[in-house]
């Protein structure tokens, strides 16, 4: 994968792409706290595509959102539009890992003619709440949020502690950490430091509820391939998972061994279960 930049009204956004011109377009989304190099070991394997693989807003070397702004999923669904417009793209699919699949399942939902195909990994639609906790989430958000300009970043000597870092935070290989940990850094002052925005860690300040992600889900009008690792993460537990994946018009489930970044550490499985899909067969 070569890197690339492009601007968006929000400003520049950084990634990394094949150069297979001309083949069907996919725009891949990584997950929370990834970046585009998220994609790297699953590139290789996926045959007869373009495809497109930014940082998005507030990750890896692309812009942050504006002072007085938050992260959403929301928010997200016109930062990946206005990157298909700023690469040409009218039509495209889409390919997303855990919050890149978050949001990807709004993209589809929210703009039906842009969209060919869904593969979504590890997630889909929105991670929902109860009514009853709509007020202290927001509390908890606002609060975390006035709080945050007074801390200061940690700065890493040398990248080993950050790449210990990944690799226990999220069950992570060490070639795998570090791909994500390179591109999720930068020098600074002493060593190295994240160069996510910190905002990204702050709670989310609203969230669907089950019965809105269910309308978002059947919504999705392409077809759609969800795939899942087994055993679930504690936040996409069974059944509630696959009876989502359920409620698709055009979609189908593959849940296979392995963990939450799958297509990392697996990633000829995940090529052989989504490759033909992708490249539209």
């Amino acid at each position: 994968m070569q890197d690339f930049a492009l601007d968006i009204p929000l400003g520049r956004i950084h990634g990394l792409r094949t150069g297979n011109a001309g083949a069907p377009r996919v725009l891949a989304l990584h997950g929370w706290l990834d970046n585009a190099a998220s994609f790297v070991p699953l590139a290789p394997l996926l045959h007869g595509i373009e495809l497109v693989a930014p940082d998005l807003p507030g990750h890896g070397r692309s812009v942050h959102l504006p002072r007085g702004t938050d992260y959403s999923f929301a928010g997200a669904v016109h930062h990946v539009l206005d990157i298909a417009d700023a690469l040409g793209w009218d039509r495209f699919t889409l390919l997303g890992h855990s919050m890149g699949a978050g949001i990807a399942s709004l993209v589809a939902a929210g703009a039906p003619d842009r969209i060919e195909r869904l593969v979504a990994i590890e997630a889909l639609g929105a991670l929902p709440d109860t009514i009853e906790n709509t007020v202290p989430r927001l509390r908890d958000a606002v609060a975390a949020t006035r709080a945050l300009p007074g801390k200061r970043l940690r700065v890493f000597p040398d990248l080993s502690p950050a790449i210990r870092a990944r690799m226990q935070a999220n069950d992570l290989s060490e070639p795998v950490a570090r791909l994500l940990v390179e591109r999720g850094t930068t020098p600074v002052e002493g060593g190295h430091a994240w160069c996510s925005d910190p905002r990204l860690t702050l709670p989310t300040m609203v969230r669907m509820t089950d019965a809105q992600v269910d309308a978002l889900v059947r919504g999705i009008e392409c077809p759609t391939r969800v795939l899942y690792a087994s055993p679930p993460q504690p936040y996409l537990p069974e059944p509630d998972r696959s009876r989502r994946a359920g409620l698709l018009p055009d979609g189908t489930l593959v849940v296979v061994p392995g963990g939450h970044h799958l297509h990392m550490e697996d990633p000829a499985t995940v090529a052989g279960l989504i490759g033909d899909f992708l490249a539209g067969g």
